[in-house]
């Protein structure tokens, strides 16, 4: 028997009867039921649902969408992503994408399970630009964008498919591409848990003594590699793409996004943003690696982006994590634009 969570009319946004596309939150609940519906191809994919049974059509076709497109990993055939295509002529003054290329995250299930667990792996140890499975998005995402244009064209996942979905939009704007985008719970691969300490001034004090060495250390390797132009800095270029992200603070794996911000604004606030400039473009573990010779650039760190918390209680680590809290139309929220260009 399905799961409730996966029937759209038990557990999808049925309140969005009519969408308002310059709706912030109509816009969030449309990209988080897109993500699940590539969420449930794979599960119809493993329990053999077809025609009438399949239940992931109605997740996108309540809001006028087809399927245009399904991607495959080459490894265990299980459906990772997806194209879909808006059924009717696009106004661009009413923000509606003719595209959206989704991206799920990992299922836990004997099918998707090993392949998942390497990805997340590879994320982990920012080697997912490597894997097939990205190459394959990424060069969906380049047809696609050929094919419409950039603006017409939404970036949207949820967990892992966050993180590919991510690594994309900083491949496209690299380019000159800048993707609306709507990344639900993207991984924050820190390797210190700093959340966890409750004592602010603790906290804070642990971050300004990163920053300064973090921002001591990108400045000795610019200087040795001749980087100094802020013209040839691949995050400053970056500032100018700033995707959506919704994070929850009882999310341990994306809620470092939240204290990366919050310090950044508090380095401003105190006359440190000229530190925090260099600071905020590396981890500890990128400038290791940039030191031994290795890639220097981490997957998850962004110069700007709509940050919007949910504030609600979750119950557990499941609900914290899961994609269906954000088409949720009464949860609490705070939302903060943070851009690069404004920390000084």
């Amino acid at each position: 028997m399905p799961s409730d969570r996966e029937i759209f009319n038990l557990s999808g946004p049925t309140h969005l009867t009519a969408v308002d596309w310059t709706n912030a939150h109509h816009r969030r609940s449309v990209a988080a039921s897109l993500v699940q519906g590539v969420y449930i191809l794979e599960r119809d994919r493993q329990q053999n649902r077809h025609g009438p049974q399949a239940l992931a059509p109605p997740w996108w076709n309540v809001f006028h969408f087809q399927l245009n497109q399904v991607l495959t990993d080459e490894v265990d055939i299980s459906l990772f992503g997806a194209v879909y295509e808006f059924q009717y002529p696009t106004d661009p003054a009413l923000n509606i994408p003719k595209y959206v290329i989704a991206f799920r995250g990992t299922i836990l299930k004997p099918d998707t399970r090993s392949q998942d667990f390497k990805l997340d792996l590879q994320c982990i140890r920012n080697k997912l630009h490597q894997s097939p499975r990205f190459q394959v998005a990424m060069q969906t995402v380049q047809n696609i964008v050929a094919l419409a244009g950039a603006p017409n064209v939404w970036l949207t996942g949820h967990s892992l498919g966050s993180a590919i979905a991510l690594l994309a939009g900083k491949n496209m704007s690299k380019m000159g591409y800048f993707l609306e985008s709507y990344l639900f719970n993207p991984p924050f691969l820190s390797v210190d848990p700093l959340e966890r300490i409750k004592d602010e001034r603790v906290k804070h004090g642990i971050r300004f003594a990163k920053s300064v060495l973090k921002a001591g250390l990108t400045h000795a390797l610019q200087a040795s590699q001749h980087q100094k132009s802020r013209e040839h800095d691949p995050f400053a270029m970056l500032s100018h793409w700033i995707p959506y992200l919704f994070v929850n603070p009882a999310d341990h794996i994306c809620s470092g996004y939240i204290g990366y911000y919050e310090h950044r604004k508090k380095m401003g606030e105190m006359g440190a943003g000229k530190i925090e400039r260099l600071a905020t473009k590396n981890s500890m573990r990128s400038l290791v690696s940039c030191a031994l010779g290795g890639d220097s650039e981490a997957l998850h760190l962004l110069p700007s982006a709509y940050l919007t918390m949910n504030l609600g209680p979750s119950p557990d680590f499941k609900r914290a994590h899961g994609i269906h809290q954000w088409w949720n139309p009464h949860f609490p929220s705070q939302s903060t634009l943070h851009h690069y260009d404004h920390l000084y």
